[in-house]
């Protein structure tokens, strides 16, 4: 059974309110992460506990335990003339921001006027509900899938995907 500190292997399927597919990992490696130590989006990493091998599960995560609520003040402009400077922005466009510590966020390109460039900092999956239908596929004490955040399908709080 899943508890606390075990490491947890899933396949799962998220989709949105209308049924799309966001991501799945039936066509790869599971999915690994340590159950209750914030790898993982908080509803997800609660919905796990408990459940035994091979267990299914469907869940649905609001977004206050998923991404959280999409934030209009994550949203910034910046002059067209110094984005040009070192690339064509295009809308939709995914761009790494560094900030002041040296990290790198990413932002997509979501509006361009003639004199700026909007982008949006809110993760792809902020505001969404999302629904999950997970299979535990197997439960140990020490990591036994590679993949890091390589394979977290952007599930993770602590990766960069």
């Amino acid at each position: 059974m899943v508890t606390e500190g075990k490491y947890v292997a899933i396949h799962y399927t998220g989709k949105f309110d209308d049924g799309q597919v966001f991501d799945s990992s039936l066509d790869g490696a599971p999915f690994e992460f340590q159950a209750g130590a914030g790898m993982v989006i908080p509803g997800l990493d609660r919905a796990v506990l408990g459940m035994k091998l091979d267990e299914e599960k469907d869940i649905v995560i609001a977004p206050e335990d998923g991404y959280g609520d999409y934030d209009e003040n994550l949203l910034y402009a910046f002059p067209l003339e110094e984005v040009q400077q070192q690339f064509k922005p295009e809308i939709g466009m995914t761009i790494g921001l560094q900030m002041d510590n040296g990290a790198q966020i990413p932002a997509v390109i979501k509006e361009i006027t003639d004199d700026e460039v909007v982008v949006d900092m809110n993760h792809p999956l902020a505001g969404k509900t999302l629904h999950f239908h997970v299979k535990v596929v197997n439960i140990s004490d020490e990591p036994e899938y590679s993949g890091g955040c390589d394979a977290c399908g952007g599930f993770s709080d602590g990766c960069s995907c």
